[in-house]
């Protein structure tokens, strides 16, 4: 690192010593021996004591930033603790004293008295001090020994340094003129080839014990002081004292030809540890909202640090996930290649450590072919990214690598279930072989295929304690239940009984599984994640909350002698759970709501979608949480209306970017519908051409999105009356769909293949497509289109003449409760029309002797027709209420039944004279 530091043989910095590491040690040293008489300072509670240790903690573990704070920074954040604003000038007139390489070493000499002595050690305990294996200790003797190893030559840029330290805070505080240092004198001793210090004897504070120390603290990786006895030893190197051989000169080259060096940073970078842990945060929020990285001023901000530390090849890896969702595909590919070169994958991408080395490892191929697989799959290539895949899946079987060949069977099976491939012949083997006891000659089918792959990383995950997989792995398999139908592997022989359905009950089990599996974390030390210090980042950033001024005023006058819970304890507290655990329950619950969308509980898919937006929006992807308002905005479309929907739409447009892909397309579909309900063919179909601007040409890529888009096209057809035109895109999708094996768009194909062959007037034709739609509405449990279903059913039947009218008025009765109960706007009009039409055309039913039979149900669905806008039925409901005014002699309301039906005639017939919204901007 920049800093003169100590040096691993080789070239690997692992540690600095810096001015803010020396300002650390000053407030240190005031925690650890605030009890002794001679201290200027003293803590006014016990509470303040123990603020300034977590303080301290805190800020040792930050990964903020790869660079060390100004001075200034820290003293803000000592001011935002409170009541400590003499600990902040006891520490500057401390800085200000060292002014000479001797202050400095009588510092660091004095600075060994805040660690207690090893059990067994002759040292006078005068009293309890920090403990050397706890991890301010360890810091404590980073420090020393890292300055026990400086030559003289990094001694003289230290104290440099130290100075435009303290003088990067002038507005504060002020440098004396008669100060006896002077940094430029350090530059003329720069030629003196002699050692200031040796390095000191640390025996009798076990510093041989250094790497068993490192592994007892879990947030210590060992790697960070195995180097300890290595460094010793290469302290006596001439090379290193001399500043001779290159990179080997203590850090000091980096520093003096750094060009990214200012006022307030000083170029020099933190500890290893904490730049590895604000790469791995600043991925974490890449992925959590890619727009808020700009593409080319982050990647500047990583070839800086790639310049002040060549060997952190984890900020190439930075380099290709900032491309790769910013969907620039060669740079992303660039960058991948790049990283592998550098590092050949040794950095640990699962473990997000450093992998131990070995002589005889040559790098990871494996998590290359993985990562490419994953960037072709992101920019639309399933070929290519199912062939890196398997070739991944291979190499890792053969080096043993479990680890990457979970996360692989769990990225082949999240391509198999977003993008459809119909033919995926020898994806895990042969077709014919399961590569169980199962497997005898029988051909796998690419559901099949996808199940046991599902079910082997299930396992492999469970094995190697992997929790956020073996979570996903469970939300994977609750996908596949609620859209796949589990079929015997077997071609032949006894098989037991089943039926031929989803099981509701698999799906809720798993995600039930998922959440449990989340529930426990931490409960076994196994399950534990690596702390990358995101906990003190964001304590650290929230200290600011407690100095607002809002926050001020709702504090009551305390009195200082209070030693308990304060405003500090209520408004700085982090989240303590990693935000990929939140990430995964959050899922649970977004998933939990698209199960109730096929199971038609209105209520339910509400209620989860409210829970994910309130509780785990922190933690969730831009693209989750967009979905999530999705769901909301679409609830609200179908129960309240436009109106209501499009003004959530401009709330949710303004919390979320223009380019946010769920957005632009709830967009469209309100505008399409709303099209459609007014009778604006033409603006419909603008619309429609819109959606396939949306969608990918690669075959099998975006399957869903054309799905709807051919939907609409069909829909906008039919509305213009062109039978022929939406029966044949209708029944181009059906193969479609067929092909991939999207059955469960299926059933809605066939359900509007009826509606087309209805309102063509062909309803002996629609009658088979209907039931086609009741079969797989009743196989996948598809409750509410299951109901819209039966209602066109019960239509088909009515038209056949009024002779069915008994049979179709049973139909929509049994289809009622679940209409009234989960149905929106639309639906419940449909049926209540419906309703009121089977009365009618029944020849037993008098409209005089019971009026409120048919006029209670059309009343409803004109109403709830004029707050969706939809004026060809709204016209429909008013006309049968005419004529049945009519028939009863009630003149007055015939007129205003009659004058409404005009009404939306005219506004059917002459759209353009409405307030659209414009669909520009799309």
């Amino acid at each position: 690192m920049a800093g003169g530091g100590s040096l691993k043989e080789g070239g690997s910095p692992v540690f600095d010593i810096t001015p803010h590491k020396i300002a650390v040690c000053h407030l240190v040293q005031v925690f650890a021996l605030h009890t002794q008489p001679d201290m200027p300072f003293a803590f006014q509670s016990i509470s303040q004591h123990h603020r300034l240790g977590l303080f301290l903690f805190s800020l040792t573990r930050s990964c903020e930033s790869f660079l060390d704070p100004s001075l200034e920074e820290l003293l803000n954040q000592l001011k935002a603790l409170g009541g400590l604003a003499m600990l902040s000038e006891h520490l500057i007139s401390n800085l200000l004293v060292l002014s000479s390489p001797d202050d400095l070493f009588n510092f660091f000499d004095k600075l060994r008295g805040v660690l207690a002595a090893p059990e067994g050690s002759s040292m006078e305990e005068e009293q309890t001090l920090l403990d050397p294996n706890s991890h301010l200790g360890i810091f404590i003797r980073c420090c020393i020994l890292t300055f026990n190893m400086l030559p003289f030559e990094g001694v003289c840029h230290l104290l440099t340094n130290l100075v435009a330290y303290c003088n990067s805070n002038d507005s504060t505080y002020e440098m004396a003129e008669d100060d006896d240092f002077n940094g430029s004198e350090f530059h003329e001793l720069l030629e003196d080839p002699e050692v200031y210090c040796e390095a000191a004897e640390f025996e009798e504070y076990g510093l041989e014990n250094d790497a068993q120390a490192a592994e007892n603290l879990t947030h210590i990786p060992s790697k960070f002081l195995s180097s300890f006895l290595e460094d010793n030893q290469a302290s006596d190197d001439p090379r290193i004292k001399h500043g001779d051989g290159g990179s080997q000169s203590g850090g000091l080259i980096p520093l003096l030809n750094n060009n990214f060096r200012t006022d307030d940073n000083l170029g020099v970078l933190r500890s290893r540890w904490q730049i590895e842990g604000y790469l791995n945060m600043q991925a974490d929020l890449l992925e959590k909202d890619a727009i808020s990285f700009p593409l080319y001023s982050f990647s500047a901000t990583l070839r800086q640090l790639q310049k002040l530390a060549p060997e952190l090849h984890r900020a190439r890896y930075l380099q290709y996930l900032n491309a790769l969702y910013h969907n620039d595909y060669l740079s992303a590919l660039d960058e991948l290649h790049c990283y592998f070169d550098y590092s050949a994958g040794m950095e640990g991408l699962f473990s997000r450590s450093p992998s131990p080395s070995s002589e005889f490892e040559v790098g990871r191929f494996e998590t290359a072919l993985l990562c490419l697989g994953t960037l072709q799959c992101h920019f639309g290539h399933p070929k290519k990214a199912l062939e890196a895949l398997t070739e991944a899946v291979r190499i890792a079987q053969q080096n043993n690598d479990d680890s990457c060949l979970a996360y692989t069977l769990a990225a082949i099976c999240k391509l198999l279930s977003e993008i459809g491939i119909s033919n995926m012949t020898g994806i895990i083997g042969s077709p014919y072989s399961l590569g169980t006891t199962t497997g005898l000659g029988t051909p796998l089918s690419t559901q099949q295929q996808l199940l046991v792959l599902l079910k082997r990383s299930l396992e492999r995950a469970d094995h190697l304690k992997l929790t956020n997989l073996l979570a996903f792995n469970h939300l994977a398999l609750a996908k596949f239940d609620l859209k796949h139908v589990k079929k015997p592997l077997l071609s032949f022989g006894p098989k037991a009984s089943m039926k031929l359905r989803t099981c509701p009950t698999s799906v809720c089990r798993e995600l039930r599984l998922s959440s449990h599996v989340l529930s426990e974390f931490g409960a076994d030390g196994l399950l534990q994640l690596n702390d990358t210090g995101a906990f003190s980042t964001s304590w650290l950033k929230n200290l600011s909350a407690v100095g607002n001024p809002w926050l001020k005023k709702l504090q009551k006058p305390r009195s200082l002698s209070v030693n308990d819970y304060d405003t500090f304890q209520f408004y700085a507290q982090p989240n303590p759970m990693p935000g990929s655990v939140l990430q995964l329950a959050g899922a649970s619950y977004l998933l939990r709501a698209t199960s109730w969308e096929h199971y038609g509980s209105a209520p339910l898919v509400r209620m989860n979608a409210l829970v994910y937006a309130t509780c785990f929006a922190d933690a969730a992807s831009s693209s989750e949480l967009s979905l999530a308002y999705v769901k909301l905005i679409q609830h609200l479309s179908v129960f309240k209306g436009y109106t209501e929907a499009f003004n959530a739409l401009k709330l949710a447009e303004d919390k979320f970017s223009v380019s946010s892909t769920h957005i632009r397309l709830l967009k469209l579909q309100l505008l399409h519908e709303r099209a459609l309900h007014r009778g604006n063919l033409q603006e419909a179909q603008q619309v429609c051409d819109q959606f396939g601007v949306l969608a990918s040409s690669v075959t099998g890529v975006h399957m869903e999105l054309k799905t709807e888009a051919s939907l609409r096209h069909a829909r906008t057809l039919l509305a213009a009356n062109q039978f022929s035109q939406a029966a044949a895109v209708a029944s181009n999708l059906f193969c479609t769909c067929y092909k991939f094996n999207m059955q469960v768009e299926n059933a809605t194909v066939l359900l509007l293949l009826a509606e087309i062959h209805k309102k063509s007037g062909d309803a002996v034709l629609g009658l088979s497509y209907v039931l086609a739609s009741l079969s797989f509405c009743k196989t996948f449990n598809l409750d509410l289109l299951e109901a819209s279903a039966t209602v066109t059913l019960a239509e088909l039947w009515l038209s056949l003449g009024s002779s069915h009218a008994k049979k179709a008025s049973s139909l929509i009765y049994q289809a009622l409760p679940m209409i009234l109960g989960h149905g929106g706007l639309e639906l419940r009009a449909r049926a209540n029309i419906a309703v009121a039409k089977c009365l009618l055309a029944d020849p037993s039913y008098l409209v005089s002797e019971d009026p409120d039979a048919v006029l209670d149900p059309l009343s409803q669905a004109s109403e709830e027709l004029q707050i969706l806008e939809y004026h060809e039925m709204a016209a429909e409901a008013f006309y049968l209420m005419a004529i049945i005014f009519n028939s009863l002699g009630r003149l007055d309301e015939r007129e205003n039944s009659a004058a409404s039906f005009k009404k939306h005639v005219i506004a059917l017939e002459n759209p353009q004279d409405e307030d659209n919204l414009p669909t520009h901007g799309v």
